[in-house]
């Protein structure tokens, strides 16, 4: 019916002709014009051939002039609320060494009462010119005050905030975590995965119920303004969706958002699948509208590998006492389910159709998840389910050999290579070792296995200083280019072409959203979802792809 309709259409609501429009279909077609009627494309093609066929008294007529057209580009991974907070109140500071770290806590020293928490926003130690963890001593440029910086899943306290939170020689290291100590056995301020050690610090700034409201809005024009016409939000918790819901009942979702449910899997197993059963209602692709559904189950099986938390095949080994602080040379970081919990979690939510992933860092995180799904598979195949493996930056052969197997896909994020591998070089040999599977983006194309490209994007608003930094284009250029802050190319033998990291950020998502025949590509019948760019993406110098700015975004032909 859809296909008949199609083709006895009167008038185009809109045509754009005269351009380089990039496809991406199966071909990789490249054509002049598109029409689009009712939000969908209706016929592409040369310009006279469309405007002659589609062309009508009410149709809106743009010339490109030259202008390169792609299809709307995809972000698989991004936290919209954490993001749209992190700068409702004040803007983020920008940190780049440790320095700039004690300039920001001296300022802040000058406005906050003697004896109140500091607290520095998310830093991260592969991103500041030391290349180290900051320690208490660096933070203790400001002795009144406690002070708590966070790194994810490290937490840092100066002296005073060590204090504060009662934590001494004599603290026992917390579930799956560690007071890491100096030489003389003495904390040093580096906590790992503590926050049961921190209560004394926390920071909950408070919101209103329309302040998250106008700053989930906001963040999502922001995403669309960077030409993104969808993305998928990868750790929702029931009050994200309440706030999703809300705004689709206003009509004020700018973007296609797709929804991935994260399950706190720290409680007891029979806890978690209790949970998981009494939310029927939400599993993969429910929905109601063509601008929100569900599509993903989560759970978050080990750290990251900016705080030598992710949990790897070998050891951080000597450097990772610099870069992490890790204490222990053979601590190959930590793994927060073991693998029976970790099975019957995914049992669980498999039962009840859900598509499943685990963020998985490391390479030990990666062969953990791929053993699980393989025993799920044994029952009924996972294939279809379009599961899959999430960051997994370091990557072995084998492992991927087995996605391939399995038909499990991946979610990656090539801009971490731009901005953490010259630091995570140090810490990893480069052949036969991690780094040479460091976000391998052309061997999984070459193994079959498709991949989905995402930012991880978490805090902050611009979109090319942000924590993780999320235009697409620079994640698009690091996938072509392999280049990191240092302008040296990490693993060339791993390089995309264009086409193939347009697909990343087009095609990849969309498929693993389940939402191919929907988007993805401009062909006949798919939402007329585009940006229209400022200059020719397939012919501009290599470097000035992460330049590339959109100069209109359309969703749905709008």
């Amino acid at each position: 019916m859809l296909a008949l309709w199609l083709y006895l259409a009167a008038d185009a609501d809109l045509i754009l002709h005269n351009g380089k429009i990039l496809t991406a279909d199966a071909k990789f077609s490249i054509v002049q014009a598109v029409a689009v009627k009712n939000g969908r494309i209706v016929r592409l093609g040369a310009s006279a051939d469309v405007l002659k066929a589609e062309r009508g008294a009410n149709t809106k007529v743009t010339d490109l002039a030259g202008k390169t057209v792609v299809p709307g580009l995809i972000d698989a991974h991004v936290h919209t609320l954490s993001a749209a907070l992190s700068e409702f109140r004040e803007p983020m500071p920008h940190f780049e060494s440790i320095a700039d770290i004690q300039a920001f806590l001296r300022k802040r020293a000058a406005v906050v009462p003697k004896g109140k928490w500091i607290f520095v926003p998310r830093t991260f130690a592969t991103r500041l010119k030391e290349m180290r963890v900051p320690n208490r001593h660096d933070l203790d440029v400001v002795p009144d005050h406690p002070v708590f910086l966070d790194s994810s899943y490290v937490t840092v306290l100066n002296t005073r905030g060590l204090k504060e939170c009662g934590i001494d020689r004599n603290t026992p290291n917390p579930p799956a975590g560690e007071v890491v100590k100096d030489e003389k056995g003495e904390p040093n301020g580096i906590l790992r995965n503590g926050p049961t050690l921190t209560k004394a610090a926390q920071n909950i700034e408070v919101f209103t119920q329309d302040e998250k409201l106008q700053a989930m809005r906001d963040q999502l024009k922001r995403y669309r303004a960077a030409g993104l016409t969808a993305v998928g939000d990868r750790a929702v918790t029931g009050e994200d969706v309440a706030l999703y819901k809300e705004l689709e009942k206003r009509g004020e979702i700018p973007l296609r958002v797709v929804m991935t449910w994260r399950l706190n899997a720290a409680q007891p197993v029979d806890e978690a699948v209790k949970e998981i059963q009494s939310h029927k209602d939400w599993t993969t692709n429910a929905s109601t509208s063509d601008m929100l559904k569900f599509g993903t189950f989560k759970v978050t099986l080990d750290g990251g590998m900016i705080q030598g938390t992710a949990y790897q095949r070998m050891p951080y080994g000597p450097f990772g006492r610099i870069l992490h602080a890790q204490s222990n040379p053979d601590s190959r970081g930590q793994l927060f389910i073991e693998p029976p919990k970790l099975l019957s979690i995914l049992d669980a939510a498999y039962a009840q159709g859900w598509q499943l992933t685990a963020h998985s860092q490391g390479g030990g995180a990666v062969d953990n998840l791929l053993d699980a799904f393989e025993k799920l598979n044994a029952k009924k195949p996972i294939a279809p389910t379009r599961s899959h493996l999430m960051h997994a930056s370091f990557q072995s052969v084998d492992a991927i050999r087995r996605c391939a197997k399995l038909g499990v896909m991946a979610d990656v994020q090539p801009a971490w290579l731009n901005y953490d591998a010259p630091a995570l070089s140090k810490v990893f040999p480069n052949k036969p070792g991690p780094m040479r599977y460091f976000i391998p983006l052309k061997t999984y194309l070459n193994e079959g296995v498709k991949i989905a490209g995402g930012s991880d994007h978490m805090i902050g608003w611009d979109k090319n200083s942000a924590i993780n930094p999320y235009n697409p284009f620079h994640g698009i250029w690091t996938a072509v280019s392999r280049k990191t802050t240092f302008g040296e190319v990490v693993g060339p033998e791993e390089k995309l072409t264009r086409e193939e990291a347009l697909r990343l950020y087009t095609n990849g998502p969309a498929y693993l959203q389940f939402a191919e025949k929907e988007r993805g590509s401009l062909e006949v019948g798919k939402y007329a979802d585009m940006v229209v760019l400022d200059r020719d993406y397939m012919t501009c110098p290599e470097d000035e792809i992460k330049k590339i700015e959109p100069v209109t975004v359309l969703v749905g032909g709008k």
